[in-house]
């Protein structure tokens, strides 16, 4: 018998999942989909929690944590790409929507229908966007509304350029109007905009340059710097601690009392090492979010900077970690 995994989550996830989905463009199933996600987040966090205890030897409670995180990394990076493929639809759209306009109202020139213009005017290029074209002349043929077929087109991308447009149209079928003009004028309003878009990105240039310099080379750089001075410490005092097995001395005032006991740091290198490349992941990850807002006006973008950025700061980290590896060699030798 076949599970429902769609049953397993209140309704109100299936209808998100399900309009995100549609969003999306993706032909896959509501129930397909919970499937990928409950099996697979539920065997990443076995896994994890297994491999924790078992190679890297965490206590059951860390274990645990480590799985869950796992687990929980693996949801969000399938609702990260849904909503990369949703805003890049809506990207895609957006970019060919002045063209598709100016099209239309030349062929309503030529004394075409609203209908016949719309349709006739979704080119090859325009790839899906051309597919729901389609898709609403059928709605049309089969007797829908001009005014619903509109809205259905507008309702499968989250893009309130397409239906704002939309809605401008519908209004002047009822109240009436010049459609071939209000077509051209909004296609002229739109490039405008993205030129004004354009305009905004290229003067915060300088913020993201720095974002970029700060997360993806000064911050791995910092660290590695950090981590070779606590690998310095650490070999240090186990020099000293060799000399003293009883450790040292307090260093005291003329008055005799005890000022100040030296102690080796409660760091380990090992733990500063696996810090610091969470971190420069974290950091890294978020700075390609950031520049991804500050330069394109949605975060989400981020998600096809986000390997690269990781990928630089970690490259960077073990560089300057192997370089001052080695202009250290005698310290930690000795």
């Amino acid at each position: 018998m076949a599970i429902s995994f769609e049953r397993l989550v209140s309704r109100n996830l299936v209808r998100f999942v399900s309009d995100e989905l549609d969003l999306s463009g993706i032909k896959m199933s509501v129930n397909k989909f919970f499937k990928i996600a409950i099996l697979g987040g539920f065997g990443i966090l076995i896994f994890l929690s297994f491999f924790s205890l078992l190679i890297e030897g965490f206590n059951p409670g860390i274990s645990a944590i480590v799985g869950i995180l796992g687990a929980g990394g693996f949801e969000f990076s399938l609702y990260a790409i849904l909503e990369y493929i949703i805003d890049k639809r809506k990207t895609f759209i957006e970019d060919l929507l002045p063209d598709y306009l100016q099209i239309a109202s030349a062929n309503m020139r030529s004394g075409v229908s609203l209908d016949k213009a719309l349709i006739s005017a979704a080119r090859p290029d325009f790839k899906y966007f051309k597919d729901d074209v389609l898709l609403m002349a059928k709605q049309l043929y089969f007797g829908e509304t001009m005014t619903n077929a509109l809205l259905n087109l507008s309702n499968r991308y989250r893009s309130l350029q397409l239906k704002r447009t939309t809605r401008m149209m519908s209004e002047a079928l009822r109240y009436g109007g010049g459609l071939a003009d209000i077509l051209n004028q909004i296609s002229k309003d739109l490039r405008n905009q993205q030129i004004i878009q354009k305009e905004i990105g290229s003067q915060l240039l300088m913020y993201t340059i720095f974002i970029i310099f700060a997360s993806v080379i000064g911050a791995p750089v910092l660290y590695a710097l950090t981590n070779k001075m606590i690998g310095i410490t650490d070999t240090i005092w186990s020099g000293i601690l060799q000399q003293n097995p009883n450790g040292l001395s307090s260093i005291t005032q003329v008055s005799s009392v005890s000022f100040l006991k030296p102690h080796p740091p409660t760091i380990q290198p090992s733990e500063y090492n696996l810090f610091s490349l969470i971190a420069i992941i974290l950091i890294s990850g978020i700075s390609a979010f950031i520049v991804s807002g500050i330069s394109n006006g949605a975060a989400i973008k981020g998600l096809k900077y986000l390997p690269i950025f990781i990928l630089i700061g970690l490259v960077i980290f073990f560089v300057v970690s192997i370089a001052l590896g080695g202009m250290f060699s005698n310290i930690g030798a000795a």
